[in-house]
């Protein structure tokens, strides 16, 4: 019966780790600058329609649409 019960580590791992990125993913979107101004709101759209998918992508694909700030290489 005790294999019923999910531990309180499997619930911090289905829940909240998926939390969290997608939440570290909506910060930088919208504190980062993008090479086209309607990439951000794409992004976000992806992300609040596909939480789980949508963090991933910005990941792979969104992460170098954005512009760097001055001064870093």
């Amino acid at each position: 019966m005790d294999l019923l019960i999910p531990s309180l580590g499997v619930i911090i791992l289905v829940l909240l780790v998926p939390f969290a990125l997608w939440l570290w993913a909506l910060i930088e979107i919208i504190r980062s600058d993008f090479k086209e101004s309607s990439q951000k709101i794409i992004w976000l759209l992806v992300l609040i329609f596909l939480p789980f998918l949508g963090w991933l992508l910005y990941v792979i694909i969104g992460r170098g649409q954005r512009v760097k700030p001055e001064g870093q290489a």
